[in-house]
This record gives C-alpha cells, structure tokens and sequence, in this order.
C-alpha cells in the first residue's frame, strides 16, 4: 500500500487532527467575536462566497466530466440540509459560549450512528445502543435541561447538529457519484446560491474589516477540512477520533480568555462522555470488523 493511503502512522494522524482542531476552534472564536452585528444569513454568505472564489481556478476542470445519473438531485438536496445547518451554526456561535457550540456538535457523530443504523441498514449492536445512551447522557449533562436557563442559541446548536449529520449522509451517496472535490465544489456553489437570497433579505452594511474577518473564517474552514483528511489517510478513525476531545479544551480557553465566558466544568464532563463514547464504538467496531 503506498504511503499516501497506509493507515499505520497513527502519531501523524495524531498531530494533522490536532492541526485541523485548532483551525476549528480559529473559526469558532473568529465568528464568536464578530457577534450579532451582522444576520446570520449574511454572514454565512460572505464566508462561502469566499469558499467559491477559493475554488473557482479550479472548478473547471472538475465539471467538465459532468455529473452521474442522480447527482444533481443529491447534490442540491445537501445544499438545502447544509444551508439550514450553517444559518443554525452562526447563529447559535454569536450567542453562546463557544465551549457550549462545540461540546453539542459532539452530537453530529451520534446523530450519524443511528441514522446510519436507521436509514442505512447498518446493524445497531448493543455496543452502539450502550454508546448512544452514554453520548445522550453527556448532551444532558452540557444542556443540564432544568437547572440553567436554555437559551435558543442551545436549540439553534442542536438544530445544526442534526443539519449537518443529514449534510454527511448525503456526503456518504455523493461519494460513490463524483469525485471528492467536485462534492466539496457543489456544496460551496449551492449553498451560497441557496443563501444568496436569504442574505439579500436582511442585509446590512458591511464593513472591510469585517469582510476580511469572514474571508479568514473561510480559509481557516477549508485547511480544518483539508487537515483533518490527511489524518484520516493517516490513521484510524478511531485513532483520530478522540483527539477532537481537545477542541472543546481550545475551545474553553478561547471562552474564557478572549471573551470572559467562564470555564463550565458541566460542559468540559458532557463532552468528555459523548466524544468517549464515540471514540470507544470506533475502536470496538474497528476491532471487530
């Protein structure tokens, strides 16, 4: 097997995840600190109109293949999931600790599990039922429903998580129809198009500062991406997995330090809980099959 795909440098893998959650956690803080002084929508379309003006060299060649039977359909279906994930995403960013949006999309792997056992076929052992309760636990214990006031940032987050595990079954199709960088391509082009009108709704003036800001959120989202598949072609799913556990660490240093949130011990436990499950269903899974 040639270097590029051996899956045998788990200290590699180790070090290019760890690369790709601190371009994450750049991206939560950067959007964190622009706050509510743009809508949502906006926001979100400045930052994946920059992601196409990163591709656009490159698009051509990708395209001129054209597209499977099917494709189209898939690929506008992900963009219309995505498009409510990422508008869920920013909003929720502006208004809660950045620890908080970060410990919840934990979720998105969960939500994958049981789709994937739902919609996919795949079979729902005890093991994944066990990890499914635990990561469920840990999202109560982050939320802790009835002991704090929940704001709709927290609903906005759940909402995300739920958008984006749909993005990435759709992601799980498009894969078998084209290669990866036209999947990466289209889901740029159709939900900046979707957003394009959302935007155009609630616009407001916009300054270059934070112009540059976004355009730096969309670049950091695009090495994040690229990062963390080089550690997937490096090591094991449940290899890398677990070290995602550090982002909601980054994540709460950032809080507490840049914007004053207080370190929540409640979300750094629920968090631990549900990125561990997961990571223990990956490697007995691994193990087994």
């Amino acid at each position: 097997m040639s270097q590029k795909t051996d899956l045998g440098r788990p200290l590699e893998g180790v070090l290019w995840m760890l690369a790709s959650g601190l371009s994450f956690v750049g991206v939560n803080g950067i959007v964190r600190y622009l706050g509510t002084d743009l809508p949502a929508a906006q926001s979100a379309f400045i930052r994946f109109g920059f992601g196409v003006l990163f591709l656009l060299p490159v698009m051509p060649s990708m395209f001129r293949v054209g597209f499977a039977p099917g494709a189209m359909r898939l690929f506008a279906g992900r963009g219309v999931v995505h498009l409510a994930a990422v508008l869920f995403w920013f909003y929720a960013m502006a208004r809660i600790p950045v620890a908080d949006v970060t410990a919840i999309g934990y979720l998105n792997p969960v939500v994958l599990l049981l789709a994937g056992s739902l919609l996919l076929g795949e079979t729902l052992t005890p093991r994944r039922v066990i990890a499914l309760a635990l990561a469920l636990l840990g999202a109560v214990i982050v939320l802790r429903p009835g002991l704090r006031a929940l704001q709709l940032g927290h609903l906005s987050q759940i909402g995300a998580a739920l958008c984006f595990a749909g993005s990435y079954l759709f992601a799980k199709r498009l894969t078998a129809l084209a290669p990866a960088s036209v999947v990466v391509a289209m889901l740029s082009l159709t939900v900046t198009a979707g957003l394009a009108p959302i935007a155009a709704l609630v616009w407001v003036p916009v300054t270059w500062a934070q112009t540059g800001w976004l355009a730096v959120v969309a670049a950091l989202a695009t090495l994040g991406h690229y990062l963390m598949t080089r550690a997937f072609r490096a090591a094991p799913f449940s290899v890398t997995q677990p070290v995602t556990f550090l982002q909601l660490v980054w994540a709460s240093l950032l809080g507490a330090t840049a914007f004053g949130e207080p370190v929540d011990g409640y979300v750094l436990l629920g968090g631990a809980i549900i990125i561990g499950a997961i990571s223990w269903v990956s490697w007995r899974d691994a193990a087994a099959g």
